[in-house]
């Protein structure tokens, strides 16, 4: 009989205790009845061992990890005085009940003080507490409070704390407590040594289970017992509860036959391990209708969708760490070898990126259902969209799809946005420019744009640049005119390509003019593009010379400079090309476009005329 067993069977008249649930009658009187905080008691028995025991304590975890327990077995350790009266100094060993030991167990000894934040939040109850610092202990070695929930206190009951918590009496002890860490302040942090008391692994919790069902004479299945544990989420005190409640419901029964998976299951409303994988397989198969009506006889036996859909995340990250780590990894899921035949064979059976493709629905799902008002409907919409996503091409399998069409089928063409044809007179200075074909019908005209792949198209509605030519009317369209003349006049290219410009800059060109050109390009297109500048004399003359130099060969200036002598060219304006007609609709003498035409200015005459 363990020494929690003694204080709990026992009360002070010698008669028989009344029924105490399991979480207090097997709560932990000593350090090494903790378990899974290891790291924690390691440290303090150094500490103890080479004095250096800290004047404040700050323990945090999740609900029922041993917080408030482990609270009372430190006051034990730091007060412990043997048996006989031997006082050797702070004990880490506990195995023996010493003077002070049942009286902190019972929270009943006068100089171990439990407060409940939780109750007390305000400065006052901190005030009486300091008030009682300044006096000694009147039986133990230490003073001890202890504060549980602490981040309940408010604001000015820190502020008050804080000048006794930095700078105690050498005879009093804080020990803290919480599951919110993130509430407390960070001057408490700082003068407290922390301590983080994690979940319990599921394996060392149903191994306690066992002990606890053993001893208490209770048959039960080894895989209840792990359902035990997987649904108190590492609480020891949770675990506890539900075992309660089916060793009550094992009595009930009358039955001397072990309590079976079945019955916890059924209690705890859990699915079945091996449903679920069938819902797994016929979602990653597409099987839409299989999946439905697996989830539904699950579902009609009482299983939550919530925990459907969490079962399926823990059975997808077993196929991952399986497909990742190979064969020895299916053995460490949450069922151990009973998933790792099925776990090898799915994990062979599906890619990569289904399997992460399908983390990322069911984590969508299973924040829809926890959030709907119908989790049921929700989760069956989670299974759908997993199922009908099983067709689709994983990214890769759909980029090298596109990519071998591309390299052996037709270029693809896109009606949709046509564009006019490039005047005869204005000859093609970039290279990378694409081509475009006319197809000419009867008395129409057909024109096809060849557009480049996908992956060099911009992926939304914004403008799409095929020349530098564009680039500078795309500035004028924005109304940026002196960005606009900058580019006309100062810029040399290179090459062009969607999303690459390389170029020269003219000798008087502005400082910083590569820099705007990239912001703007960026802020006009929505994508980032890439402005190579070079020092090497070399790219095409300027959009400005290019022009000037188009527009004087054109006959019909020539002719008009000839009828006008001592005229010359002031302004050159280029028509917009979008609303150009297209050659077969123009009429035979369409109408003069001010916008259109180049401006010429005699030497005698004060306007400009137009030809």
């Amino acid at each position: 009989m363990s020494e929690g067993e003694h204080i709990a069977e026992q009360s002070t008249d010698g008669k028989a205790a009344a029924y105490q649930v399991l979480a207090r009658k097997y709560r932990p009187q000593n350090f090494d009845d903790l378990i899974g905080h290891g790291a924690m008691v390691r440290t303090l028995k150094n500490a103890f061992a080479a004095d250096r025991i800290a004047h404040a304590y700050i323990l945090t975890g999740v609900r029922g990890v041993g917080k408030t327990t482990t609270a009372r077995i430190l006051a034990r350790a730091l007060n412990y005085v043997g048996p006989n009266g031997e006082d050797n100094g702070p004990q880490m060993e506990l195995s023996e009940e010493g003077r002070h030991c049942r009286a902190i167990a019972e929270s009943r000894h006068p100089d171990v003080l439990e407060m409940d934040a939780a109750s007390r939040t305000g400065v006052s109850d901190i005030r009486e507490l300091i008030e009682g610092v300044r006096y000694a202990p009147v039986e133990a070695r230490y003073k001890v409070y202890i504060i549980d929930e602490v981040h309940m206190l408010s604001t000015a009951a820190f502020n008050a704390l804080l000048k006794t918590l930095e700078e105690p009496p050498p005879h009093v002890k804080f020990i803290f407590a919480t599951t919110e860490i993130r509430k407390l302040p960070v001057t408490v942090l700082s003068r407290c040594q922390r301590f983080d008391l994690r979940r319990i692994d599921p394996e060392v919790l149903t191994e306690h289970l066992a002990g606890i069902a053993d001893k208490e004479a209770v048959k039960i299945d080894r895989d209840g017992l792990w359902m035990i544990a997987r649904a108190a989420e590492g609480s020891v005190r949770d675990a506890l509860s539900i075992l309660d409640q089916a060793i009550v419901q094992h009595t009930a029964q009358k039955n001397e036959v072990a309590l079976s998976a079945e019955a916890i299951r059924e209690m705890l409303g859990l699915a079945d391990r091996s449903g679920v994988w069938d819902v797994l397989n016929a979602v990653m198969t597409g099987d839409a209708k299989t999946a439905l009506a697996r989830f539904r006889t699950q579902y009609d036996a009482g299983a939550e969708p919530a925990v459907i859909l969490r079962d399926m995340l823990d059975l997808v990250h077993l196929l991952t760490r399986t497909k990742v780590a190979g064969d020895d990894a299916a053995a460490h899921g949450p069922a151990g070898e009973a998933d790792a035949a099925r776990a090898k064979e799915m994990a062979a059976a599906f890619e990569m990126n289904a399997l992460t493709r399908a983390w990322s629905l069911l984590m969508k799902g299973l924040t829809e259902t926890n959030i709907a008002p119908d989790p049921a409907a929700a989760g069956e919409m989670a299974l759908i969209r997993l199922a009908f996503a099983a067709d689709l091409p994983t990214p890769d399998e759909a980029l090298r799809a596109l990519k071998k069409n591309r390299e052996n089928g037709p270029r693809e063409t896109n009606p949709a946005r046509p564009v006019a044809p490039p005047r005869e007179s204005a000859p093609q200075t970039e290279q990378t420019q694409p081509p475009t074909q006319t197809a000419r019908g009867a008395g129409s005209a057909q024109v096809i744009d060849i557009l480049p792949p996908l992956s060099q198209r911009p992926s939304d509605d914004g403008p799409w640049l095929r020349s530098f030519d564009d680039v500078v009317r795309l500035a004028g369209k924005h109304r940026d005119a002196k960005l606009r003349t900058e580019l006309e006049a100062y810029i040399h290219i290179i090459s062009f390509a969607e999303g690459r410009i390389d170029l020269r800059l003219h000798d008087n060109a502005p400082e910083g003019l590569a820099n705007r050109l990239t912001q703007r390009l960026k802020e006009w297109t929505g994508r980032q593009w890439v402005v190579v500048v070079t020092a090497k004399e070399e790219g095409a003359e300027t959009v400005r010379d290019r022009r000037y130099a188009e527009v004087m060969a054109d006959p019909l200036v020539k002719k008009a400079l000839e009828l006008f002598p001592g005229a010359e060219v002031t302004a050159i304006r280029e028509p917009d090309l979008a609303s150009e007609p297209a050659p077969d609709d123009m009429e035979e003498d369409p109408p003069v476009d001010p916008d259109d035409d180049v401006v010429l200015a005699t030497m005698d005459e004060t306007q400009p005329r137009k030809a």
